[in-house]
Formats: structure tokens, C-alpha cells, sequence
């Protein structure tokens, strides 16, 4: 098995598109209050600055701290072309998200090919023609792979960045040492959450799980975790390379600058969110039948709600009406913070559609939430066919709605990718 991750990769996007900013502390993310870093160029975590932390407290440790907002069509275009090199070395690999991918080389041995030599070649053909670092580990299971591939990375000691192998192996005695040694945040799944309920129970290192029960783990951590965690501890992984892994679910979320403050701004804020949810559907040409609105409000509270159809959406106007609908149902006991809009029960677009008739005994302004949303999936069917006809050839932004339109032009909203960057202005949303 071979774990392939890009360095710092949304950051070194940015500095090859910019080369002004080679060398200096570079981060992605949002820049206002409630910002989140998603990406930090090693320049950056030189002064302890990494993902997942506020721009607020990254400002703190880095005054000089480049912050620069997503582009993750950009990230998307080089991602794809760091899989096709993949592809070039198996057509055995899976994608996890934009900068990391595992491949099974198993089948190149009858080859001849030698799986370390085979990632050096990968690693040398990432550089030479993206210009992109990456970690790689290679290993007899996705565990010891993944692990191998951070090991493999620089990293910051003391303020200083220390380069890294580039390419680990795991032999035997590598991973008896490992399993002696890493802490049990360090295997894969283990977040803060499951971290903390097996540190209540005494387990820090992985060694200490050797030993444990799964009966006795799954009262904390549940009997699926439970299980993963003793095959861990015993260097176990079963899990195979899977090449076609189907979306369950796509979203778009967003945390505000400026908390929200009644349905008006609400209902504003799902509309820009349902154009994305609908145009990343019609991207992949998807259907939704299941939808899902998500509502943070100042004090931590969260709420959601649901609601699943009997046929599949991809329509903007569509995704608004039952999304309106949904946080209808919520009282707004306060400002919201985020909002979320989730599509579920996603289905390929070919004969899973809205079959289209004449005889819905609806308009598109008249009955319940579900009955609009389906007349409008039929009506406006030509509409988002042209629509995205003329977008596909001649750019994202070369015609818009009405909502898409500013004082400084067309401004169509994407997907993010699913990392929660936060607002970049203090005046506005993302």
C-alpha cells in the first residue's frame, strides 16, 4: 500500500501562482474574526501556525501572516492532475480529498516494479511537473502507510523546519516500534473527542490498548471504534484500496463574519447556498432526495432538519423552496453563526430524474414546499441546461442570476471542498 500527501498543499498553490510570496508565511483560510485556517505553508508553522486554528489566534503567533482566501477550483484543477499521475504509476487508487490519495501496488510486482523506487518515481514526477512536495509511505496496509507518509513530511522542531525523507518504508521492525511508541491520537479516526475518552480510561499510547477488550472500549467509544482499535493496536488494517467509492452526500457551509439576524437574511443565505449545492449536483451530474439545513446559533446550540422526496433535485429554485421551508420549522431563538445546506440521497442524474410532464396540478408558486420544488425541477429544466451549457464553455462567471449580481460584477458562489474556512471579510459572507 502507498498513502501519497501533498505538502501544505493549498499554501503552495498559492505561492506558485504568486512566486512574490516564496518564503514568507503563507496561509489559506478566512481572514475575519471567526476565521479558520485550512492550509499553512511551512514559513507559517515555523510560528506554530497550522490548520484548524483560528486566524484570529495565527495573527497572534504570526503578525506577518499572509492570509489569503480559497480558491478551490484552482486547488481542484491541480488535484486532479496529481491524480492522473497516480493513475499513471495503478489505476488501483483512492482519492481522500484534494492532497491525498492511497494506491494498491500489489498487482505492478508481476511487473517487476519495486514499491519504494516506484514512490521515489512518483514523488520525483509530482516535483518536476507540478512543483508540489509530498510525503509518501509505503507499507503492507493503509495503517502503517498513512502513518510512513507523515514521517515522511518536514516538520517544525524548536522553531526550525527539518526536512523529511520525502519516502518511507515500514518494515517489521519499524512497526513494532511504532505501535510501542506513537500515541493513540496518532491512528487513524482517533480525533480530540475519542482521544480524550480513552485518555479517561488510562489509554495514552497504542501499546496501552494491547491488552483491551473491545467490550470493554466500545462502553466509551462504541463497538465499531471499539474493534478498529484492537486491530490497530495489533498492527491490523483490512481495509482495501477502493477505486469507485460513491458520494453519500455534498454541502456547502458557511460561518459568518456577522451573525444573522432574522428570516430575511436567513432565507438571503440559503439562496446562495442552494445555487452552489445545486450547480456542484449538476457538476457531477447528481440528483439530491434528500435535504438537510443546518442552523448554529451564537451560543453553541445547534439544530437541523430534514426532509427526503420521492425524486431527486438539482435545481436552484427547487433546493430553495424546501430549504426555506426546513428553516421555517426553526425557531431562531437567537443570531445564527453558521448555516449549513446538505444534499443527500444523491443518485446519478440518468433516469432518476423529475419525469417531465403536464400534469403536476401545481405551478411553481402554488401548494406545499415539496409540490413547488418538484413543479420548479420541471419547469426551469431548459433553463439550467442553457445555464450550464454556456458556463461549461465559456466560463463560471459569463452569465448569472439576478442574486449572482454585485457592483463589482458576476460573483458565483462555490463549493468549498468541505473546509470550513469562515468568513474572509468582517463586512460580508464568503
Amino acid at each position: 500500500m502507498l498513502h501519497v500527501d501533498l505538502d501544505a498543499f493549498f499554501a503552495s498553490v498559492e505561492v506558485l501562482d504568486d512566486p512574490s510570496l516564496a518564503g514568507r508565511p503563507v496561509a489559506v483560510g478566512g481572514a475575519g474574526e471567526r476565521g479558520v485556517i485550512a492550509s499553512a505553508s511551512y514559513e507559517a508553522r515555523r510560528y506554530g501556525v497550522r490548520s484548524a486554528m483560528s486566524t484570529a489566534l495565527a495573527r497572534r503567533l504570526c503578525p506577518s501572516l499572509v492570509v489569503l482566501p480559497g480558491r478551490f477550483e484552482r486547488y481542484g484543477e491541480y488535484s486532479r492532475r496529481f491524480h492522473g499521475l497516480v493513475a499513471e504509476l495503478t489505476p488501483v487508487y483512492e482519492p481522500l480529498g484534494l492532497d491525498e490519495v492511497f494506491a494498491d501496488l500489489r498487482s505492478l510486482a508481476r511487473l517487476g516494479v519495486e514499491p519504494v523506487e516506484a514512490a521515489h518515481g512518483l514523488r520525483r514526477r509530482l516535483l518536476d511537473e507540478l512543483s508540489l512536495r509530498s510525503g509518501i509511505g509505503v507499507a503492507r496496509n493503509k495503517l502503517f502507510a498513512k502513518l510512513a507518509s507523515k514521517a515522511a513530511k518536514p516538520r517544525v522542531e524548536g522553531g526550525r523546519l527539518l526536512e523529511g525523507e520525502g519516502v518511507v518504508w515500514v518494515d517489521a521492525a519499524t512497526e513494532e516500534r511504532w505501535l510501542a511508541t506513537l500515541p493513540v491520537r496518532a491512528l487513524w479516526g482517533v480525533g480530540p473527542a475519542t482521544a480524550a475518552k480513552l485518555e479517561r480510561l488510562g489509554l495514552r499510547a497504542v501499546r496501552d490498548l494491547r491488552g483491551v477488550s473491545a467490550a470493554t472500549l466500545a462502553r466509551s467509544v462504541g463497538p465499531s471504534m471499539a474493534a478498529t482499535l484492537v486491530a490497530f493496536a495489533a498492527g491490523e488494517d483490512d481495509r482495501e484500496v477502493v477505486t469507485d467509492r460513491p458520494l453519500k452526500s455534498l454541502g456547502h457551509e458557511e460561518t459568518f463574519a456577522r451573525s444573522l439576524v432574522g428570516r430575511e437574511a436567513l432565507a438571503d443565505a440559503l439562496r446562495t447556498q442552494a445555487g452552489v449545492v445545486a450547480r456542484t449536483l449538476r457538476e457531477r451530474d447528481l440528483l439530491a432526495r434528500t435535504l438537510t439545513v443546518l442552523v448554529r446559533f451564537d451560543d453553541g446550540a445547534q439544530v437541523s432538519r430534514s426532509q427526503t422526496l420521492g425524486y431527486g433535485l438539482d435545481d436552484e429554485g427547487a433546493l430553495v423552496e424546501l430549504a426555506e421551508a426546513l428553516a421555517g420549522s426553526i425557531e431562531l431563538a437567537g443570531s445564527v453563526r453558521l448555516l449549513g445546506l446538505h444534499a443527500s440521497g444523491l443518485r446519478a442524474r440518468a433516469g432518476g430524474g423529475v419525469q417531465l410532464r403536464l400534469d403536476l396540478g401545481t405551478s411553481a408558486h402554488e401548494g406545499p414546499p415539496e409540490e413547488r420544488a418538484e413543479a420548479r425541477q420541471v419547469e426551469r429544466a431548459a433553463l439550467r441546461d442553457a445555464i450550464d451549457e454556456v458556463r461549461r464553455r465559456f466560463g463560471r462567471d459569463a452569465l448569472a442570476t439576478a442574486g449572482e449580481l454585485s457592483e463589482d460584477g458576476v460573483e458565483v458562489a462555490t463549493q468549498r471542498g468541505g473546509y470550513p474556512v469562515g468568513p474572509e471579510d468582517p463586512r460580508g459572507r464568503r
